[in-house]
């Protein structure tokens, strides 16, 4: 399989977005957002979304041209606009309002509108413990799972994060969407002629299923029943509600190139611990969970293996399959739509 460098990995994914008309601070936040969700070893979240997202700059569901701006502040919360653009220049911009202000205020809830596809959450939380604060961030997504006792895909995946600092080690990270599985399992199963179990997903008409064809036209179940679904309506409201994006279900799916501009929601909460019991009760209290969790043989920290993966891809590069290589210099080097971007 093909290796890049991760230098490498950022200029051809910009590259490639530049050409289908982002601008170019726009293509390079997104690169590095990229990249780095490739090093975690979350391929889903990586190289791989650089041709989707070319086709959403091209086809008008992203606008290639949209900055993104604090459009609303009060004291340690502040509203985010990334103008239906890509997301990760509004991104950026929020984990350092929520730094900034959490410094300032003990506390800060950074909530980002008119948004897009957010990729892996757990790398900008990962960053703001890097830096001793507390940090949980959330997205919503196109509909794809029911509320308890619908049949109908009504609420996004919903991704949920969460960092917190250590001393004298890297921070703690959780990262995970509320579905049961994720879709690419369920398309998979279906591309192999092979069953899904029980408790993945409903059908078109609501009813469970192990087709995995008939799942991917019905609805994902949520991870743990009723009680996942509720926290997917949890996410959905904090992302939504709170800035005035679009719910799951006013969202197109990512899965089509033809469609609405999806205007997604996002929201960062970070805690400065000083602001608390202080940062060394902090601390303290900290290590002391992480001592019990491994005094049991075989208990891996949460993030320890995003940051395995990270420390092989800065030492040995990234291995990219042929396929997607192929289809990143093919992108690199089509001509910018509508000219060259900015």
């Amino acid at each position: 399989m093909p290796t890049l460098s991760l230098d490498a990995a950022r200029d051809l994914a910009a590259a490639a977005l530049r050409h289908a008309g982002a601008q170019a601070f726009m293509a390079e936040a997104t690169a590095r957002a990229l990249v780095a969700g490739e090093a975690a070893g979350q391929g889903g979240h990586g190289l791989s979304r650089v041709a989707m997202y070319c086709g959403f700059l091209r086809g008008g569901r992203a606008a290639g041209s949209a900055v993104p701006a604090v459009v609303r502040e009060r004291g340690g919360a502040a509203l985010v606009d990334a103008g239906n653009g890509l997301a990760y220049p509004a991104l950026e911009l929020a984990e350092a309002e929520a730094a900034r202000r959490a410094r300032g205020n003990g506390v800060a809830f950074v909530g980002v509108t008119n948004s897009h596809h957010a990729g892996a959450m757990g790398l900008p939380v990962a960053r703001l413990a890097g830096a001793g604060l507390v940090a949980l961030a959330f997205t919503n997504s196109p509909a794809a799972m029911p509320v308890p006792g619908g049949r109908r895909p009504l609420l996004g995946t919903n991704p949920v994060a969460a960092a917190f600092p250590r001393r004298d080690a890297p921070p703690l990270v959780i990262d995970l969407a509320l579905s049961e599985v994720a879709r690419g399992r369920i398309q998979q199963a279906a591309q192999a002629g092979t069953p899904i179990p029980e408790g993945w997903a409903l059908d078109a008409e609501g009813r469970p299923t192990t087709d995995a064809k008939a799942a991917l036209t019905g609805a994902m179940l949520a991870a743990g029943g009723t009680k996942g679904a509720l926290l997917a309506v949890v996410v959905e409201l904090l992302c939504v509600a709170l800035t005035g994006a679009a719910f799951g279900f006013e969202a197109e799916s990512f899965f089509v190139a033809e469609g609405n501009q999806p205007r997604l929601g996002q929201a960062i909460l970070a805690v400065d611990p000083g602001a608390l019991a202080g940062q060394a009760v902090f601390l303290d209290r900290v290590e002391a969970l992480v001592a019990a969790m491994l005094a049991d043989e075989g208990v891996r920290l949460p993030g320890s293996r995003r940051r395995e993966a990270e420390e092989r891809a800065a030492a040995a590069g990234l291995e990219v399959p042929e396929a997607t290589l192929d289809a990143l210099r093919r992108l690199a080097a089509t001509p910018p739509a509508g000219g060259p971007a900015g």
